[in-house]
C-alpha cells in the first residue's frame, strides 16, 4: 500500500476530572505546569505512550503492526529480528554494532522495522543501540499539550487500611491504616497540536491505514487507559486540516489560529468544572486555499 499523498496538521482537545493527565517524576509526580502560567502541560512522550497502547490492542498480533517501544521491551532484540529477517544474523559483535556498507542491505534493514512496527513507521526511530538497524526520522509528530487555561493541583490526603508485613502490623499494635498523598487536578481542558509529513510518510511506508489507525488512537486511547490517577480522562474535540499537497498548501500555525476556544463565564462563575464551560469554534472562513478541515469527533 501506497504511502499518504497529503500534508495533515490536527488539534485534539481532552480534558482531565479529578486526575494527573500526566505527573512529573521530578516534582514528587505532580501534575506538570508551566511554572510562568501555570498552565498545564502533557508531554509528547505520554500522548504517544497511549497511542501505542491502543494500537497493541487494536492490532494484537496482526502482521505490521507490531509495537517497538514496548514496556519493559529489549530493543536491541528487536533490531535483531530485523537483521535475521534480512540475512545479517551471521554477523560479528564489531559488525551488528554498524550498519552494512551495502547501501541497499542497509535500507532494507531499516525498511523492514518500517514496515513490521507501526510506531517506527510514524513516530520514527533511533535503532542505534548495540544492534544497529539503522534510523528513521517519522512523520506523525506531537507538540506538548497545554491547558487552555491555568489550573491549579490539588494534594489529596489517602489512607492504607493494611500493612506488607507482619511486622508492620505488630509495630502499628493494631492501628493498620498509613497516610499518603496523591495529586489532582479538579478540572483542565488540554490543546495539543500535531503534524503529519507526507513527504517523511514515503520514507517509512506510512499509510492511509496507518492515518486512520492513529485518528482511532486518539478519539478512543483514554478509554482503555484508566486508572485511580486518570479515571476521568475524555477525547472532546478532533479536527484535521488536509492539505491538498504532500509538501502543505499553508503553514501550520495559521491553520491551528482558526480553532478558537472560549471560556463562557456567567454571574458569579468560578473556575471551569467541565467541557461545557467553553466554546469551541472554527473560523471556516478563514481556512485557505488547498486546505480541507475534517472534525472527526
Amino acid at each position: 500500500m501506497n504511502a499518504i499523498q497529503h500534508r495533515h496538521e490536527f488539534v485534539f482537545l481532552f480534558d482531565v476530572t479529578n486526575g494527573n493527565p500526566n505527573g512529573d517524576p521530578d516534582a514528587g509526580n505532580l501534575p506538570r505546569l508551566d511554572p510562568e502560567t501555570n498552565k498545564g502541560m502533557v508531554t509528547d512522550v505520554c500522548l504517544k505512550r497511549k497511542v501505542r497502547n491502543f494500537v497493541a490492542l487494536e492490532k494484537g498480533d496482526e502482521e505490521g503492526f507490531s509495537i517497538y517501544m514496548q514496556e519493559r521491551a529489549v530493543l536491541n532484540q528487536q533490531h535483531a529480528l530485523g537483521r535475521k529477517a534480512v540475512g545479517l544474523d551471521k554477523e560479528t559483535a564489531d559488525e551488528l554494532k554498524k550498519l552494512p556498507k551495502d547501501e541497499a542491505k542497509a535500507r532494507e534493514l531499516t525498511a523492514w522495522m518500517c514496515r513490521n512496527f507501526f510506531d517506527v513507521r510514524a513516530f520514527g526511530a533511533v535503532m542505534t543501540t548495540g544492534v544497529n538497524a539503522g534510523q528513521v526520522r517519522g512523520p506523525v509528530q506531537l507538540a506538548f499539550a497545554t491547558s487552555v487555561d491555568p489550573v491549579l493541583p490539588v494534594e489529596v490526603s489517602i489512607t492504607r487500611m493494611a500493612v506488607t508485613t507482619q511486622r508492620e502490623a505488630d509495630e502499628q499494635s493494631g492501628d493498620n491504616r498509613t497516610m499518603g498523598r496523591k495529586h489532582i487536578i479538579p478540572y483542565g481542558l488540554y490543546r495539543l497540536h500535531g503534524f503529519v509529513s507526507a513527504k517523511l510518510a514515503e520514507r517509512t511506508g506510512f499509510t492511509e491505514t496507518d492515518l486512520s489507525l492513529l485518528w482511532k488512537a486518539l478519539i478512543n486511547m483514554f478509554e482503555h487507559d484508566r486508572s485511580a490517577a486518570r479515571g476521568e480522562m475524555a477525547a472532546r474535540k478532533l479536527f484535521v486540516f488536509e492539505h491538498e499537497s504532500a509538501m502543505g498548501n499553508a503553514p501550520a500555525h495559521t491553520l491551528f489560529e482558526t480553532v478558537e476556544i472560549q471560556r463562557l463565564m456567567g454571574e458569579g462563575d468560578g473556575p471551569a468544572r467541565s467541557f461545557k464551560d467553553y466554546a469551541v469554534e472554527v473560523k471556516r472562513d478563514r481556512l485557505p486555499a488547498g486546505v480541507m478541515l475534517h472534525e472527526l469527533l
